[in-house]
């Protein structure tokens, strides 16, 4: 097998196909496939038609500045990201439509009309006015998964003030240099939240890292367990009460601050490779015409639709999709505090249930998560509310789609696999699904209007079904502006590698029918006796057999060979993990995708290590299996795991 320099192998084939219910398409927001070429013969135009959802206080005079790599959209343009998300709903019947669907882990709800909405949005807003905060001054926010996090966001966008959300998961260390690198004013956290039953002390480290970060001037603590639960420290002078800071504001308005269209709506820190945070930078007007474009398209949203993304607000999906796109789309969007095995491993499909919830975006290491549990949770549950489902955070195995597919959707509703990131801010590849077939594994095609390609290491287009660089060619509007406070790092990381394109990072795959299949980061290709495998190829690989739940692949050091395949392997629930299915895998890999890319060896695990957001880190587990001291862990749902994971490596070595 011969593969073109500076190309990736692309071993995997899937060849199961899924056209649009016609029930589905004869409804679906997108039905003519028109759109895809008048998005591409006059991108500006077409964006500038789209542009008609938002509102504006003032029309902008030219759609787009492009001098590579610094766009500016919609210049001249006057609106409010608040104004667009809750204000607009109140001329209509929407003001007495649920806006946020609350559930906190412990079984208390809330649920928050697009009017009541507006009246807490009023009040933060005063609130921080009343603080001192003005426009341009950043807000960090370290909250749980309340509705007071929303509100927040909101408050700040009302305001003017770029916020800085803050993942609730994170250590104080990663809060402080959050706070240090965008220079933020005030602190919105809470007393405690709750996951998986414990206490995450938020202002405990909240006050660590507030010992060494100058910039702040005041913070607000939302009580969300109380002192009955959690006894804190409130400094003098400094904490403020949520409640009292936002006593005596009732039914008071807060006019929406007009601001520019490229006025930075807030800053998102994403983890880069050095030690210093990246802070993407996310503007107004062609963000929010991205998230709640795309919104609309992708999940097909109609007036009556309960939607719940799964994500957590503190990463880019819950910005986009939780809080910005839904609400400026005026859906009802349902948002859960805690785990999905609290009280027991039903809870995401007693939450499906109790609702209705009609659209559901999860992420693909959570549906495996589901598939180890086995069928027997979702099918204590009434999900037949469900019309689509979607799927975010990294390719999904085809396994996972189908399974996914049949047992949550019951086989009738489309699969929506979405590819984007922190930086591109909206999705960018993804079916249409009232339009496309659907292929289990790949995200399909680029939304109209966005334009990309899949380049070898000369930046030249590699040939159909050969893998390559992920690139997009056109600048579109929800691009990150920049790296806040570091514009070199900016065009560094995303411009240099090929003249005026965006290099993604990801490595992929366009099919016969210029469908796109993902094959993971570079940064994970494996280069074994001189073929570039991507891992994603060959964990699918692994998933695809019938007693495997997840996989995770890495390569390490070979002296023949460059590198060799180690696969960390979590079998099913009931499965015998033993020599004999080591055998059977290192086979089955071979069988699917070609002996090149059979494991060396497999480590068998109960758990893989996983950030909060669900991505599986193989960067530690290089760490473990290299024998180098481990990197970065604060990231971590469990720290615990690896500990685990390392006992057993050494164990099973020695």
């Amino acid at each position: 097998m011969q593969v073109q320099a500076g190309t990736i192998a692309a071993l995997l084939r899937e060849e199961r196909r899924f056209p649009p219910p016609p029930e589905f398409a004869a409804q679906a927001n997108v039905r003519d496939p028109a759109i895809y070429k008048r998005a591409a013969e006059d991108p500006e135009g077409f964006w500038a038609e789209q542009a008609e959802r938002l509102d504006w206080f003032r029309k902008w005079d030219r759609v787009l500045e492009w001098n590579p790599p610094w766009a500016r959209w919609f210049v001249g343009g006057v609106l409010n990201a608040c104004y667009n998300c809750v204000d607009r709903h109140l001329k209509t019947w929407r003001r007495n439509k649920a806006a946020l669907i609350w559930e906190g882990e412990p079984g208390d709800e809330r649920v928050l009309t697009y009017r009541d909405l507006y009246r807490e949005v009023n009040r933060a807003a005063l609130a921080l006015r009343r603080l001192g905060v003005q426009k341009g001054d950043r807000v960090a926010i370290y909250l749980p998964m309340i509705p007071e996090l929303p509100i927040a966001m909101l408050a700040c966008a009302r305001i003017g003030a770029p916020h800085t959300v803050v993942f609730g998961g994170f250590s104080p260390e990663s809060l402080r240099d959050r706070i240090n690198d965008s220079q933020a004013k005030i602190l919105i956290t809470a007393d405690a939240g709750y996951r998986r039953g414990n206490l995450v002390p938020l202002k405990d480290n909240a006050d660590e890292a507030l010992k060494e970060t100058p910039s702040i001037e005041k913070v607000l603590v939302v009580r969300r367990v109380g002192e009955h639960v959690k006894r804190i420290h409130m400094q003098p002078e400094r904490d403020i009460w949520w409640e009292d800071a936002l006593d005596g504001l009732d039914g008071q308005e807060c006019p929406p601050e007009p601001v520019d269209a490229e006025h930075p709506l807030y800053i998102l820190y994403t983890s880069g490779t050095t030690g210093k945070p990246k802070g993407v930078l996310h503007t107004t007007a062609g963000y929010l015409l991205g998230v709640s474009l795309t919104h609309y398209w992708v999940f097909d949203l109609k007036e009556e639709d309960v939607y719940w993304c799964t994500a957590d607000i503190g990463w880019v999906t819950g910005h986009s999709y939780i809080v910005y796109g839904p609400l400026a789309n005026g859906a009802s969007v349902v948002i859960y505090e805690g785990a999905p095995d609290y009280p027991d491993k039903d809870r995401f499909w007693r939450i499906v249930e109790k609702y209705g919830v009609t659209i559901l975006y999860t992420a693909p290491t959570a549906i495996r998560t589901f598939m180890r549990w086995g069928d027997e949770y979702p099918k204590r549950c009434n999900l037949s509310s469900l019309r689509l489902l979607g799927t975010v955070g990294e390719p999904i195995n085809p396994e996972a789609w189908i399974w996914y597919h049949q047992v949550i959707g019951g086989g009738r509703c489309p699969v929506v696999d979405t590819w984007w990131q922190t930086e591109t801010g909206m999705i960018m590849i993804s079916p249409l699904p009232g339009l496309t077939v659907l292929k289990p594994g790949s995200a399909t095609k680029p939304l109209p209007g966005v334009a990309a390609a899949v380049l070898d290491d000369r930046g030249q287009p590699v040939p159909v079904n050969t893998g390559g660089y992920l690139v997009l060619t056109r600048p579109w509007p929800a691009m990150l502006r920049t790296i806040w406070g570091d514009p070199d790092r900016y065009v560094q990381q995303y411009w240099s590698r090929f003249p005026n394109v965006y290099f993604t990072g990801d490595g992929a795959r366009i099919d016969e029918d210029g469908d796109f299949w993902l094959l993971g980061r570079v940064d994970d290709v494996l280069n074994v006796a001189g073929h570039r495998i991507g891992t994603m190829e060959v964990e699918s690989a692994l998933v695809s057999h019938p007693k495997v739940a997840e996989a995770a692949v890495i390569g390490i050091s070979h002296e023949i060979k460059g590198q060799a395949i180690v696969a960390f392997v979590t079998p099913r629930a009931g499965t015998r993990a033993d020599e004999a299915l080591n055998a059977e895998l290192r086979e089955h890999v071979a069988r699917k995708i070609g002996p090149i890319a059979r494991p060396d060896r497999i480590y068998f695990t109960s758990e893989l290590p996983k950030t909060r957001s669900g991505k599986i880190m193989r960067r530690l587990l290089r760490d473990i299996a290299e024998g180098r001291v481990l990197g970065d862990t604060t990231t971590l749902t469990d720290p615990n795991v690896l500990a685990e994971i390392k006992r057993q490596y050494e164990e099973q070595e020695s």
